[in-house]
């Protein structure tokens, strides 16, 4: 008995570190305004959201009021490392449709107006 209810215990485990996200992790931004940060990914209910955990100008770390704060928001998944939601520029204030696009260590993310039409994008490199 004793067995089956470690047995239980490991598959559980197992079946819990198999559904994170593939996405899940710590992202670098590229610079924006002279600054650039690492994005902390995490689930948010069903969705992906990405908070600002460290900031990063040409004099190295420092501490931004932005940190702590939700760029990526409400990506849900769509399928073949594809995400949709919303993201917030600090830079100006404004969040834009969202759209994220995983492949290997590098995640492309774009922030469009228009319907989708006008778009600006960044590459993101895991930093973890």
């Amino acid at each position: 008995m004793k067995k089956l209810i470690l047995g239980a215990v490991a598959a559980l485990g197992l079946a819990g570190m198999a559904t994170a996200d593939p996405v899940e992790g710590v992202w670098k931004t590229e610079p924006d305004d002279g600054s650039y940060a690492h994005i902390s990914m995490k689930p948010c209910g069903s969705a992906i959201c990405g908070t600002i955990a460290r900031t990063f100008n040409s004099d190295g770390e420092y501490t931004s009021p932005n940190i702590g704060k939700t760029l990526v928001i409400d990506m849900v998944p769509q399928g073949g490392g594809a995400y949709e939601g919303k993201v917030w520029r600090p830079s100006n204030d404004k969040i834009y449709i969202g759209k994220m696009q995983m492949s290997g260590n590098s995640l492309a993310l774009r922030g469009c107006v228009a319907g989708g039409l006008i778009c600006s994008k960044q590459t993101w490199s895991r930093v973890q």
